[in-house]
């Protein structure tokens, strides 16, 4: 039936001839219109084509039965044929938000609750909104009805990939107490490059050189921040660096990662509900990347117990890998980092578990999203080793923050530390030089 209806829309639309718009400001009567909006959903969604009718001419006639006696202009008449569309072809309210390019995040709180990210900062989209609680949950399951995927008491929770890339996040009761709640993270048509970072401020020119060099030279790196800090925006970037001609080997929950090399193989996890087949977790992912001859294996983000694996993995010739830990700075990263060795299971002594990771891991980058909405690196630390038997951090670059202008944007300014870097060494004995000269006159 969805398919017939699709065309019949699309009838309908070539009849009207009208400019087809998503913008209630231009309208002096919203409410109407979304109180229209409502009768016609209710009134079509669930009924079924007469046999001795058209389908075309069944839902003019439905359109038609539910506006009668409203004067409405033929602008309003086709907004709300637009609103129909989108409910029976798209993704119900939210379908112009998933098209509009400026937003990185919707977020569905509640039928009248739907916020979104614009450059950083989180607004209430007043233009927007759900007839119920059971029209957010017909809208998350055409969302991921493509996917394979399912939604219900018994499945409360999905987390996915749509088919743009964008990574959807749905909860409905009884794991989510208030209500169904959507979270969409949108997929950039193109990723942010490392000039758009030095463009805005994440980080200086210095540290972009240093980083470059840094996986250049196959060090070691792990990305931490908080939730949204832009890791993965950040990984992808260092990813960019690595030469065309070496074997990548991606893994994450939801592909993410874009990177342009030739050699690049993107592994994603299976969920358990997935098909009724069995789950298929990062560590599975990181253990059979092993196997496939790998030069770096890049892993979105490690949480739990592939951290041993990817740790073991560094430890063991794959010089050059990189992953991201949520975390909130280099120092907790590490202590969190321990704590993910532990939940896999082997009886390590404390000991054993730091002098493994100070082997492994040798830069620390911490990604911070600002109060003002923007996105810094505050901390770019080396790994020295085991002191006093606690893993040694010794930061290269750092941003201290001084406080805020009066249009509440962060002042602050990025310090380069003092001595110069372990690790420089271990990057120009690779033949990688090209950020020496801005540790010349550290000692």
């Amino acid at each position: 039936m969805s398919k017939s209806l699709i065309e019949a829309f699309e009838i309908e639309r070539e009849k009207t001839n009208e400019v087809i718009l998503n913008d209630y400001d231009m309208f002096p009567d919203k409410e109407l219109l979304e109180v229209l909006r409502t009768k016609i959903i209710e009134n079509i969604i669930d009924k079924e084509v007469p046999t001795d009718m058209s389908l075309n001419d069944f839902i003019n006639d439905e359109i038609d039965k539910s506006i009668e006696g409203y004067d409405l202009t033929n602008l309003e008449r086709s907004h709300i044929f637009n609103m129909i569309e989108d409910e029976i072809k798209g993704n119900g309210p939210i379908s112009e938000l998933l098209k509009d390019k400026n937003i990185t995040e919707i977020m569905v709180n509640g039928p009248q609750e739907i916020y979104i990210e614009i450059d950083g900062r989180i607004i209430k989209d007043e233009s927007v909104s759900f007839i119920n609680d059971e029209h957010i949950i017909r809208t998350i399951q055409r969302l991921i009805q493509p996917l394979g995927r399912t939604i219900d008491s018994a499945n409360p929770m999905v987390d996915s990939r749509l088919s743009d890339g964008s990574r959807i996040n749905a909860i409905i009761p009884p794991l989510s107490v208030k209500g169904p709640v959507i979270t969409i993270r949108k997929f950039k048509d193109e990723m942010v490059s490392i000039e758009e970072l030095l463009r805005i401020g994440t980080l200086t020119p210095y540290m972009a050189r240093f980083l470059s060099d840094c996986v250049k030279g196959k060090l070691n790196i792990m990305v931490c921040g908080g939730t949204g800090s832009g890791k993965t925006t950040l990984l992808n970037i260092l990813g960019g660096f690595i030469d065309n001609i070496e074997r990548i080997i991606t893994i994450e929950d939801a592909a993410e990662l874009r990177l342009h090399q030739d050699h690049v193989i993107s592994l994603e996890t299976k969920p358990v509900s997935y098909e009724a087949g069995n789950e298929v977790t990062i560590r599975d992912l990181v253990i059979n990347a092993l196997r496939m001859r790998p030069d770096r294996i890049i892993v979105g983000e490690c949480r739990g117990k592939e951290a041993f694996d990817m740790l073991q993995a560094m430890n063991t010739g794959h010089d050059g890998s990189m992953t991201t830990l949520h975390a909130n700075g280099t120092r907790d990263a590490l202590n969190r980092l321990e704590t993910m060795v532990l939940m896999s299971g082997l009886e390590i002594p404390i000991k054993a578990i730091r002098e493994y990771i100070a082997n492994a891991i040798d830069i620390v980058v911490n990604i911070e999203r600002m109060t003002d909405g923007k996105r810094k690196i505050t901390d770019i630390s080396e790994v020295l080793g085991i002191k006093n038997s606690e893993i040694e951090l010794r930061p290269i670059f750092e941003f201290i923050q001084h406080g805020l202008t009066k249009n509440g944007e962060v002042n602050g300014e990025f310090v380069l530390h003092k001595g110069k870097p372990n690790v420089l060494n271990k990057i120009i004995s690779r033949g990688i030089r090209d950020a020496e000269d801005i540790f010349k006159d550290k000692k």
